[in-house]
């Protein structure tokens, strides 16, 4: 495994890490032994980045990835997010980012999780009703208790990262990155890099449609909630898929999983770049795992942008009300 560093915070994490989310919700049943195994294989493969949050499960997530490294913090970096407030039934309660919430629900995720303190406390989603510099200095504060080792954002505007960052120093940026999700490269990318912030890229294999593994809404189950994302439905969902079997030639051409081609590309787009992605699979964990191995050339990179060239995927990356909290 090759490691990249988080920005300036001197925090060196495994260059693929691994997303925990669909370990408890959102892309069908869960099995929590199977999780652990994943967890601790991850770990023997040395993948040490591990990303949860509060809202996932809701609570569950945290508590799983608490159990699964508990004895072996010291080999494990670990990422929490706050801010997207859920209730105990799992209803979404919307976003808050007041001072007093962001020292609450850090207390919150420390006992869920077992630990004594976060390595990367992201801001989930930017609350609109409060100022940046409120929710950034309250998280600051947390460094300074030594609850939280570093700070990062999710799905921030270019402004918002600045702002915050001139409150204290973000160490990472996570954004949806992937072939079918391209839009950091608009600006949000080079500000990163302007600020000395890394950039964390969720979803790198496209919500698992870049993996090659999906074929039809029918393997998803009943209750993922990716049908009901807009690229997964009707002709949307046929024409998105009609381009990944053309970079899946490409993959099967170089001798790799689709899988490790399309993260191969995302880390080969800069040093400063993490993909996190998910799985609840050993088998899958592997081979996303040796992806770091897998080198593309210039001609790789130019077959890869002839066939699924930026914006090509239809349909935007959430629902409607799901997107109206991004890029704020």
């Amino acid at each position: 495994m090759k490691n990249r560093t988080l920005g300036r915070s001197g925090i060196s994490v495994s260059a693929i890490g691994l997303g925990c989310m669909g370990m408890s919700e959102f892309y069908g049943a869960s099995n929590e032994q199977q999780s652990l195994a994943v967890i601790h294989e991850a770990l023997a493969l040395g993948v040490n980045f591990f990303d949860s949050a509060d809202a996932y499960g809701p609570f569950t997530n945290e508590v799983l990835l608490g159990k699964a490294l508990k004895g072996r913090r010291d080999e494990a970096v670990i990422a929490t997010k706050f801010g997207n407030r859920r209730g105990d039934q799992g209803e979404f309660l919307g976003i808050c980012g007041t001072p007093a919430f962001v020292k609450s629900a850090c207390d919150a995720s420390l006992k869920r999780l077992g630990v004594d303190y976060i390595d990367v406390y992201y801001q989930h989603r930017v609350d609109p009703t409060v100022a940046i510099e409120e929710t950034v200095g309250a998280m600051a504060e947390l460094v300074k208790a030594g609850k939280v080792r570093a700070l990062g954002m999710s799905e921030a505007a270019p402004a918002t990262l600045r702002r915050a960052a001139a409150v204290h120093p973000i160490a990472a940026l996570q954004t949806e990155y992937s072939l079918w999700s391209r839009e950091p490269e608009d600006e949000l990318l080079a500000t990163c890099r302007e600020l000395g912030v890394a950039f964390v890229a969720y979803s790198p294999l496209g919500r698992g449609m870049l993996s090659g593994q999906i074929r039809s809404l029918d393997d998803l189950e009943a209750n993922d909630f990716r049908r009901s994302t807009p690229r997964f439905q009707g002709e949307n969902f046929q024409k998105n898929l009609d381009v990944v079997d053309e970079v899946n030639k490409l993959a099967a051409a170089r001798g790799c999983a689709a899988a490790q081609l399309a993260l191969a590309w995302v880390l080969a787009q800069g040093d400063d770049i993490v993909p996190i992605p998910g799985t609840r699979s050993i088998e899958r964990l592997r081979d996303n795992a040796a992806a770091v191995a897998l080198s593309l050339s210039a001609a790789d990179l130019a077959a890869i942008e002839a066939v699924a060239p930026k914006g090509f995927a239809l349909g935007t990356r959430y629902d409607a009300g799901r997107m109206k909290a991004l890029g704020l």
